[in-house]
């Protein structure tokens, strides 16, 4: 067996093999409820072999949305929306789902990519953003309001009451978004967050309410559901927030019972300088699997079979989460599983398709049966 395909667990959930689909926003929600393409597309996704399938970024609350566009979990018309999704998922696919969770904080209220991605301001459809201190992302952005003492209060309310909606619709795992510069990441980079009082300054100071909301959702939801957290592991800015902190923060969270750290970088800065290459963040991955042994996920431009491979065969990481490879090539496990003469998920309606010289290639993914 190969160690891509090999099975692996997130506490009490098991996982068949090391392959996950990461959350991979899709701008195409209606007042932040899911739509007939979120049918499609998770629906193609939980059909591809992979052990995990994390859905889009859930905006915890309307304000929290990078876009108008944007997936919420935020009303009782939210969550009816998605709950077809789940349950059309379910029925034939017996992948467990994830779901992350967001702010998009300073980020929030621009445009779909596809039209610009620029800053919204009221009149053109966006919303006063919030963050930890009123510091603009970019220039020409609005200026974002500091949030104050009841303002915090109502975004951790916010990501808890999210987790138990999430629960309601049979959620399997929780990752909190704390990366690519949105609000959680905002708190904890000396780049966003220049508060004066208790959560500003220093590093303990910084990590307070992304920790405080991690505790809150961790005591919210039933520990049958793990939690994680994706981090940015660095700006990659001068001044900015880097391993060495990321380090510290992952450490505290495996402290508070964190099921896993989901490892990516930067965004939160227009000055970063990311060096670009296959695999280009598995060294952080790598480092703070080794000091805090706690399970990582890898991502960034792991698009080989081969790579993905090496990367578990070398302990740089626990698993393997692709976004733009999926996008590309929905069958990916499929092709995976092929080149390295293992095994994957199929659903009985593809078995036809094994190509005659790889006929133990598929295995069954009906729900309820191994």
């Amino acid at each position: 067996m190969s160690h891509l395909f090999s099975p692996y667990a997130f506490g009490p959930l098991p996982l068949k093999n090391r392959i996950v689909v990461s959350p991979m926003c899709q701008y195409s929600a209606v007042d932040g409820q899911a739509t007939d393409w979120h049918m499609m597309h998770l629906g193609s996704m939980a059909l591809s072999g992979a052990a995990l399938l994390f859905t889009e970024a859930a905006a915890v609350e309307p304000q929290g949305r990078i876009t108008p566009s944007d997936l919420g979990l935020y009303s009782d018309e939210t969550e009816a929306a998605l709950r077809p999704v789940i349950a059309a998922i379910r029925r034939y696919s017996s992948m467990p789902i994830g779901m992350q969770l967001a702010h998009a904080g300073r980020k929030a209220s621009c445009a779909v990519p596809w039209a610009g991605g620029k800053n919204l301001t009221a009149e053109h459809g966006g919303w006063q953003t919030e963050a930890p201190s009123a510091i603009p992302f970019a220039e020409h952005d609005t200026m974002p309001l500091a949030l104050d003492a009841a303002g915090m209060q109502r975004i951790q309310d916010a990501f808890v009451a999210t987790a138990l909606r999430a629960e309601r619709l049979g959620i399997d795992v929780l990752e909190l978004h704390a990366a690519h510069g949105y609000l959680l990441h905002e708190f904890l980079s000396p780049l966003s967050n220049q508060r004066t009082d208790e959560y500003g300054g220093s590093l303990e100071n910084r990590m307070r309410f992304p920790l405080a909301v991690f505790d809150a959702v961790r005591a919210a939801v039933p520990a049958s559901i793990p939690v994680g957290v994706r981090i940015s592991a660095s700006d990659w800015a001068e001044g900015g927030w880097d391993i060495e902190q990321s380090v510290v923060f992952c450490a505290a969270l495996n402290e508070r019972g964190c099921a896993f750290i989901d490892v990516s970088s930067g965004g939160t800065s227009t000055a970063q300088k990311i060096p670009l290459s296959p695999g280009y963040q598995v060294p952080f991955a790598a480092r703070i699997r080794e000091e805090t042994e706690m399970p990582v996920i890898t991502v960034g431009l792991i698009t080989e079979a081969a790579h993905a491979e090496q990367i578990l065969a070398d302990g740089d990481a626990d698993m393997i989460a692709l976004a733009r490879a999926m996008l590309y090539d929905p069958r990916w496990p499929w092709h995976a599983a092929a080149e390295l003469g293992d095994s994957v998920d199929a659903a009985p309606q593809y078995w036809r398709s094994q190509p005659h010289q790889l006929k133990a290639l598929f295995t069954s993914t009906i729900p309820g049966k191994q």
